[in-house]
């Protein structure tokens, strides 16, 4: 018997992509399965195929910036299912891409809400409820590899999945003694409608995005379309993050070939730490640890 049967998982994001990917293959392991998702149309579609799949499921429409609808959805999986197992923080925006001048305040706000607070607020919310019953259980928050190394013209989105990668690891350090096991999932590009993420932009972060004579945004929007529609298909996602939890990983990849990258980044970042310890500025501070790093 699979160790997450009978048990419940909650996912943003859920109704498609990646976050019905590890739906689907996360009830296909026996679990119960709570989606949240803001597009009341597609959750319904999400609905209907993991009922087809035998699945016992839940859809709620919700807005992960709302703090009161993380609540709503949590105590309607409360009422289903009794219990709270799993908290899949999946949903997630792609911005509107340009440089530093061009790309204005709404459009960051509409990010971070969504891609950073909205994860905030789903562990605030979801965390107590696995915390309850005292079994343990498992936190999974979607970065991207954009959170392990900037993504040139998408400061907003790389801001935010730098931050999800930094609070995961936080977390994971936090809710060990409760027996959560928390993972970071950061994949590359995958065969979605993140570059579609404006269908569904609520009225409060509207605004025409401001145009740059210095860049050429169709063409970045294009570029990006090709990258995603050429991606990894997203049910694929789904397994691997079956196969990382059950392996007890915190960083799931899914596209190994990023690894000489991030290879070339460590090395980086190491001969940094070199240069710094040859300072003669910083000779008194060698060998002085901080409490709660490393």
């Amino acid at each position: 018997m699979s160790q997450f049967s009978n048990k419940t998982a909650v996912i943003s994001g859920g109704a498609e992509g990646i976050g019905l990917s590890i739906a689907t293959a996360m009830g296909q392991q026996g679990m119960n399965i709570v989606l949240g998702d803001i597009d009341s149309a597609q959750l319904a579609k999400a609905e209907a195929k993991l009922t087809e799949l035998g699945i016992d499921v839940l859809g709620v429409q919700m807005d992960v910036t709302i703090l009161e609808d993380w609540q709503n959805l949590a105590d309607r999986a409360i009422e289903r299912f009794g219990k709270i197992h799993m908290l899949v923080n999946n949903a997630g925006v792609g911005s509107a891409p340009g440089p530093i001048a061009a790309t204005n305040h709404k459009d960051w706000r509409w990010v971070i809400d969504v891609n950073l607070m909205g994860v905030v607020s789903g562990a605030q919310i979801i965390v107590p409820f696995i915390k309850q019953h005292g079994e343990g259980g498992w936190m999974i928050n979607t970065a991207s590899m954009a959170g392990m190394s900037g993504v040139p013209y998408a400061g907003a989105y790389t801001a935010t999945k730098v931050a999800v990668v930094g609070m995961s690891e936080a977390w994971q350090v936090e809710l060990a003694k409760d027996n959560i096991q928390v993972s970071v999932l950061c994949p590359a590009f995958v065969k979605t409608r993140i570059h579609l993420s404006h269908r569904n932009r609520q009225d409060q972060y509207k605004e025409p995005v401001a145009s740059s004579p210095n860049i050429n945004k169709a063409a970045i929007k294009n570029t990006a379309a090709q990258l995603v529609e050429n991606g990894i298909p997203a049910e694929l996602v789904g397994l691997r993050v079956v196969e990382a939890v059950v392996a007890g990983e915190f960083y799931i990849f899914t596209h190994p070939s990023h690894r000489k990258d991030m290879a070339k980044r460590a090395a980086a970042i190491d001969a940094a730490f070199e240069r710094a310890a040859a300072s003669p500025l910083l000779v008194d501070v060698l060998d002085v640890e901080i409490p709660g790093f490393g």
